[in-house]
């Protein structure tokens, strides 16, 4: 909100500000512990985000200026941003240096190391930017503005009341974005594409429903859906700064649900944290809507995306090395679900370049309390969604699966994973879908039960067989505009194998099998030594170094590494050989990616 202050949090860190929507607001320096708390006064909506929880804007005020926010309240407009550029040098990898220059790129500003003034003194003048968006001019003809709830360095956001049309006479929220504060075409893109996403998603009851764009001269107006019951966040405060288990579940299944709904469309959300969720009144069982898609993007099939943008408490560790897709937002629940959980972050530190660093190198804490008097399923749901791999965390989807939740799980979305597994097996080998195979017949039931309902979604025919026309349907069932702007259907292209033939059930579960959710088990060892007996009896056969080097799609000189993969007495794949194989790996350098 515009009037914000920091308040003590009982996770240890104060020092939020409030914004409308996750675009509008201000943000404060980099929490620390033991601070007074201000007060602010109530107001009755609030969508917001964090002082050092963001990557994505800088302020224009200096430290030391003067500023037109309150006393007291550090200026840092909206979008999650950090609050300043460092001033004392870190010791490389730092963090902090790759943030610089995506800021800086971001925002049009002289990447780090690079005068912002020319030596003869003038500034670079901004060169002419398309600020039209193509949206309706008639916004006073269809709402009445109501009075201001937030304000920012990017604009302000108002209640409003509806005109005509099928809201007529309802309240809504109107976000104002200020045109003259989109100094980069990245910033104008980054208003384009969030109109566009919320457009395009519709049909989950956690979703902020989009209303209307419009536009003049000066704003950009945004109308949605007004929830009036707070942030997430407010309410972990008002418990004490934490959720009990059974409480923790009902929120996390609606963060999870709303999240595979949209990573099924194509949407990663990049900015999930307690402040982008809404209640939508004052009710405690009312449900919560997903909001801010100011940082969101279409995700294509295969895309790898590489800018750096989040929350710094909740980016994901692939986001700092610039290659992520939808895991990082699973990343992020895990953090809130052990926010939830003992009322305290995971990763810590009084700088944004000490979050990122703790974020790349720490692990969690489980060993203070109240974690020892967790359940086994919680901390072991939280660990699984909080793998610095970004490959072993499960599914939105899946993690609506796990035991701790499974009591929860009213209704099991689609997942999209199922599609990405599947169109690699299909593409794999006879030895690769062997030994996949013998995988799937040693998976645990908490496995089973998550891919039999995955399964039957896909509305198998009377033979209990499905084809590529099941998937098909599956996924029409389920589109929105957001599908088809993420290209989604594409990837029934790559699975076009099933036309001329049907899978059974115990053919789908070695195809949307994982190796690396299962690596991430405690008991892999067991599962991975039952596979392979299954593997010897039924799929190994001699395979040479070539043969083997070509299917991975290895250079001659790594040749070395994949003998130790092929037992000398037959030329089969060893024990070694095969739990490697079945990941699939390639040759890349490092002892994370299993070489």
């Amino acid at each position: 909100m515009g009037l914000c202050h920091g308040k003590i949090m009982s996770f240890a860190e104060d020092g939020r500000h409030r914004e409308y929507n996750g675009g509008t607001g201000a943000r404060g320096a980099p929490a620390t512990p033991h601070r007074k708390s201000r007060s602010r006064p109530a107001t009755p909506v609030s969508f917001s985000s964090t002082g050092t929880d963001a990557i994505a804007w800088l302020s224009p005020y200096p430290q030391d200026s003067a500023s037109p926010l309150p006393t007291g309240v550090s200026p840092s407009p909206a979008r999650s941003t950090p609050r300043r550029f460092f001033r004392r040098p870190f010791p490389p990898p730092s963090p902090a240096k790759p943030i610089k220059a995506s800021l800086a790129e971001r925002q049009g500003l002289p990447k780090p190391k690079e005068g912002p003034i020319p030596e003869d003194g003038t500034e670079e003048v901004e060169r002419s930017l398309d600020k039209n968006f193509g949206y309706g001019k008639n916004l006073g003809a269809k709402y009445e503005l109501g009075k201001v709830v937030g304000r920012g360095h990017f604009g302000h956001t108002c209640f409003a009341t509806a005109k005509k049309g099928d809201i007529e006479g309802q309240r809504v929220a109107v976000k104002i974005i200020s045109k003259a504060k989109m100094t980069t075409p990245i910033s104008i893109e980054d208003v384009r594409r969030e109109v566009k996403i919320l457009k395009a998603l519709s049909g989950h009851k956690n979703l902020v429903k989009f209303y209307d764009a419009c536009e003049d001269a000066l704003n950009v107006y945004i109308v949605m859906e007004l929830c009036e019951g707070g942030e997430l966040l407010d309410r972990i405060l008002r418990r004490g700064g934490r959720y009990t288990e059974e409480d923790a579940k009902e929120i996390v299944v609606q963060i999870l649900s709303v999240v595979a709904f949209c990573h099924l469309q194509g949407v990663v959300h990049r900015d999930l944290k307690p402040e982008n969720f809404l209640f939508t009144t004052k009710d405690w069982n009312d449900p919560m809507k997903l909001i801010d898609f100011g940082l969101s993007d279409f995700n294509k099939p295969d895309e790898r995306l590489n800018d750096i943008v989040g929350s710094a408490y909740y980016v994901a560790p692939e986001v700092l090395h610039r290659s992520y897709s939808m895991e990082a937002d699973i990343w992020s629940i895990g953090v809130i679900t052990y926010i939830l959980l003992c009322g305290s972050r995971p990763f810590w530190a009084r700088t944004e370049s000490g979050i990122f660093h703790a974020v790349l190198t720490a692990d969690p804490n489980f060993d203070d309390s109240p974690w020892p008097d967790a359940s086994s399923e919680s901390k072991d749901f939280v660990k699984r969604l909080l793998n610095k791999d970004y490959r072993k965390r499960i599914s939105a989807a899946q993690a609506l699966t796990h035991p701790w939740l499974r009591d929860k799980c009213w209704q099991l979305p689609l997942d999209i994973l199922i599609y990405k597994l599947i169109k690699s097996y299909l593409r794999a080998t006879p030895l690769k879908r062997a030994a996949l195979r013998a995988l799937s017949k040693a998976v645990t039931e908490d496995e089973l039960f998550y891919l039999r309902l995955q399964f039957k979604l896909l509305d198998p025919n009377k033979d209990g067989h499905v084809s590529l026309q099941n998937f098909r349907m599956a996924l029409m069932q389920n589109a929105t505009e957001a599908m088809r702007e993420s290209r989604v259907f594409d990837i029934l292209n790559s699975m076009k194998p099933l036309s001329n033939r049907t899978m059974d059930f115990e053919e789908f579960c070695a195809a949307a099998i994982s190796p690396y959710h299962l690596e991430a088990l405690d008991n892999w060892g067991q599962i991975a030594s039952t596979a392979f007996e299954f593997f010897e009896r039924e799929g190994n056969r001699v395979i040479s170094v070539q043969e083997l080097a070509q299917e991975l799609k290895i250079p001659p000189s790594s040749y070395s590494v994949l003998k130790a993969w092929i037992r000398p007495e037959d030329d089969k794949l060893s024990f070694i050989g095969y739990t490697k194989y079945i990941h699939g790996i390639t040759i890349r350098g490092s002892n994370a990616r299993g070489c």
